[in-house]
C-alpha cells in the first residue's frame, strides 16, 4: 500500500534528525511508498524540488519522497491539489493523512484533492493551539479558529486522529461526533536510546527543552530559578523568545546559572543533554504531548509538568512525576522539594521509566499504520 502524507513539517529536508525523521523512518516499514507534500524549505540547495526528493530508500521499508512547494505558503493549497493529483495518478496512493493546524491550508488542499481523486484521508490534530490556556492573543485566535474548523470545516475526512484523551474530550465538547475521533498516540519512544545505562555526569539542576515561544512557560521557569540560590538551568532549543529570555536572565542577575544550548542535531544529542540535569521541567500552557517530557521520563528522570496534553494521563502526582500550576512561585516550590529530597527523586525516576512500555515506538507506529489502512 502507498501513503500520501500532507504535512507542514519540513525538518528532514532542513537537515534536522528530530522526531519527524524517526517517525517516518519507522513508518516506512509499513508502506510500499510514502510521498510527503510539504511547504517550501528555507535552504535553496535543492534542485528541481517539484520533481520530488528521495530521502529514504535503503534498508527495510518503502521509499520516501518529499515534495516541497517551490513557492510561498500562499500557494500551498494549489500545490497540494495539483502535486497530489499528479502523484496519485502516477503511483495510485491508497490513503492520505493530513497534519492539520491553523490556518488549515493542509486540510483545505486535502478536501479538494479527495473530491478530485476519491482517495480517503484522515485529519491529524496533534495539538490544539491555545488549549487549555492561550499564552497570547495569537494563540487565542488559533484556538477559536480550530473550534470553528472542526465543527464546520472537516469536510469529507474519514476520521480525525488525536494523540490524547484530553484533545478527544475537547473536540466532543465542541460538537464533533465521537465516532469520528480516534485516539492514536504519537509519542514514539525508542527504548534502546532512552533505556541506556550509561548517563552523562550531572552539571545542572533542571533541564528544559522545546521551541522558545510564549506557550512553553520558560519565563516562569527562569523567574523560579532566580528564587532558588545556586540552582542551575539548562535550556535546549531555540525560537523567537530566545533573546528576550537571555535578557531576562541578565536582568535577574542569574546569567551565570542559566545556559542556552540552542538546537541539537540529533535525538541522541538532545537526550544526552537533558540527562545532565537532576530533573526535567515542562511548563507549557498547551501541548499535544509533549514527547520530550515522556522521553525524559523514559530516561529515568523526575519530570515536573503542567497538566496539559497527555501528561494528566501519564503522571501520577508524587509517584512517577510531579505537577505544577506553572506559576513561578509554584515552580520554584516544586523544584526545591525535588532538589532537597534525593530519595524522592530516585523513587520518582524508577517509576517514570515504566513509560517506555506504554509508548514503545515500533508498536505505536504499527498501530498508526493500521489506523490509516483501515480508513473507509
Amino acid at each position: 500500500m502507498k501513503l500520501l502524507m500532507i504535512s507542514g513539517d519540513r525538518s528532514i529536508l532542513e537537515g534536522k534528525l528530530g522526531a519527524f525523521f524517526y517517525t517516518v523512518q519507522e513508518l516506512r516499514k509499513h508502506w510500499d511508498r510514502i510521498d510527503v507534500i510539504c511547504p517550501r524549505i528555507k535552504q535553496a540547495n535543492m534542485e528541481r524540488p517539484e520533481s520530488g526528493h528521495r530521502f529514504m530508500h535503503e534498508g527495510e521499508g518503502g521509499e520516501v519522497y518529499f515534495h516541497p512547494c517551490p513557492r510561498s505558503l500562499l500557494f500551498q493549497v494549489p500545490w497540494i491539489l495539483n502535486k497530489g493529483t499528479l502523484l496519485i495518478e502516477q503511483h495510485g496512493h491508497d490513503v492520505m493523512t493530513v497534519h492539520d493546524y491553523p490556518p488549515f491550508y493542509n486540510s483545505t488542499g486535502a478536501r479538494l484533492l479527495k473530491k478530485k481523486t476519491g482517495v480517503p484521508y484522515a485529519l491529524e490534530l496533534h495539538h490544539i493551539v491555545g488549549c487549555p490556556k492561550a499564552a497570547d492573543l495569537s494563540e487565542w485566535i488559533g484556538c477559536l479558529m480550530t473550534r470553528i474548523h472542526v465543527r464546520f470545516g472537516i469536510g469529507s475526512a474519514s476520521g480525525i486522529r488525536v494523540v490524547n484523551e484530553t484533545t478527544r474530550n475537547t473536540l466532543v465538547s465542541w460538537g464533533v461526533h465521537p465516532q469520528m475521533i480516534h485516539v492514536v498516540p504519537s509519542f514514539y519512544l525508542d527504548s534502546e536510546v532512552l533505556g541506556a545505562d550509561l548517563r552523562p555526569p550531572i552539571a545542572y539542576d533542571i533541564s528544559f527543552c522545546g521551541r522558545l515561544v510564549p506557550n512553553k512557560g520558560l519565563r516562569e521557569v527562569i523567574m523560579a530559578v532566580s528564587l532558588l540560590p545556586d540552582a542551575r538551568l539548562l535550556v535546549i532549543g531555540d525560537g523567537p523568545e530566545r533573546q528576550s529570555m537571555e535578557t531576562l536572565t541578565k536582568k535577574l542577575g542569574i546569567e551565570n546559572r542559566v545556559t542556552f544550548l540552542g538546537w541539537l542535531p540529533t535525538q541522541e544529542a538532545v537526550i544526552g543533554a537533558i540527562q545532565t540535569a537532576r530533573m526535567f521541567i515542562m511548563n507549557s500552557t498547551s501541548e499535544g504531548g509533549p514527547r520530550v517530557a515522556l522521553e525524559a521520563m523514559g530516561c529515568g528522570m523526575p519530570v515536573l509538568s503542567t497538566r496539559v496534553g497527555v501528561m494528566p494521563e501519564v503522571i501520577h502526582d508524587g509517584v512517577n512525576g510531579m505537577f505544577t500550576s506553572g506559576t513561578c512561585d509554584d515552580v520554584a516550590q516544586k523544584i526545591s522539594i525535588l532538589l532537597r529530597d534525593d530519595s524522592l527523586r530516585e523513587r520518582i525516576a524508577d517509576e517514570a521509566k515504566k513509560v517506555l512500555k506504554t509508548y514503545e515506538r515500533s508498536t505505536l507506529v504499527c498501530d498508526y499504520a493500521d489506523f490509516l489502512k483501515k480508513l473507509p
